[in-house]
């Protein structure tokens, strides 16, 4: 079995990794351009096989503030764009750099990429999950209430990589977590088994007031991702009552934690008084992404002592 510390989901933490990351992350926002650069002298390749704003800015952002050099590799400007076998690239980069990060469409790629390479990689997003963007998420959250115990937990839209991810961080931390979403767009089941056998309380419902009824943190996401564009205006069908406007959130706690994993459509999943209101904490969120790339970095390469 291999030693190596691949980071697919936020499982490979575990319970008591995930938080030493999360504490990790704090400090690593506490001592922005003071602290230590454990990556000197080190190359991180940055794959991109889809589209990014804050995973590639917060991940090149993060390897070069940590001392090493991030080279971005992405589909058109590589030899991937041309059908190169991502095993092959994987065993070619992994003797050039020190660790990899991939951002793709299908986890079958990214579990290729950690089966030929020599180099611990990391989840930049797959289209079943991304557990990068949900340490942000979970930092950000535990910034702002202090804890990330004895909270309710909402999820509406789709069940996509966001809601997958969101239901294996619930099965870790043992969180209450309601996800609404439309009849033929739940999430998966088996992270949702999964998450129940852990002891958590994950319920899926249909009605996104039941999901509000005193949340302490909601999240949302856009209603057709990347790659379902020509599923736009089905989708907005389906998913009609399931913005995140005033009303809704009206129903949550008062010192509810508004989240959007962003790009944001607004109007649509959510209501622009809500993503620029008091209760938004979109923008910590987008910058909590670097401060937990840094400390997911330093755990996948060892160095986190």
């Amino acid at each position: 079995m291999s030693s190596l510390r691949h980071f697919q989901t936020l499982s490979n933490l575990g319970p008591e990794g995930l938080v030493k990351v999360l504490d990790a992350s704090d400090r690593f926002k506490a001592e922005r351009g003071t602290a230590a650069k454990p990556l000197a002298g080190k190359s991180v390749a940055l794959v991109f096989e889809k589209s990014s704003t804050r995973t590639r800015i917060s991940l090149e952002v993060a390897v070069a503030e940590l001392g090493g050099h991030p080279v971005v590799v992405t589909a058109q400007g590589s030899q991937i764009g041309r059908g190169e076998p991502i095993r092959d690239t994987a065993r070619v980069l992994s003797r050039m750099v020190h660790a990899i990060t991939l951002r793709t469409f299908g986890e079958d790629r990214l579990v290729e990429m950690m089966k030929y390479s020599s180099v611990p990689v990391l989840n930049a997003l797959t289209d079943q999950s991304h557990p990068m963007q949900l340490l942000a998420d979970l930092m950000t959250a535990r910034s702002v209430r202090g804890t990330l115990k004895g909270l309710k937990y909402a999820w509406l839209g789709d069940g996509n990589n966001m809601a997958n991810s969101w239901i294996e961080a619930a099965g870790l931390l043992g969180l209450e977590l309601v996800l609404a979403c439309p009849e033929g767009y739940d999430p998966s089941a088996e992270e949702l088994a999964r998450a129940k056998e852990r002891g958590a309380r994950v319920s899926v419902v249909r009605e996104p007031r039941a999901a509000m009824e005193g949340a302490d943190v909601v999240s949302t996401d856009v209603f057709a991702s990347m790659g379902q564009e020509s599923e736009q205006q089905k989708r907005l069908e389906a998913f009609r009552g399931f913005m995140l406007d005033r009303e809704l959130l009206s129903r949550a706690s008062k010192d509810v934690v508004v989240l959007h994993c962003l790009p944001a459509h607004r109007g649509e999943e959510i209501e622009e008084a809500v993503l620029e209101g008091p209760r938004s904490f979109v923008w910590d969120e987008a910058e909590a992404r670097l401060h937990t790339s840094k400390a997911v970095l330093v755990w996948a390469m060892g160095l986190d002592g």
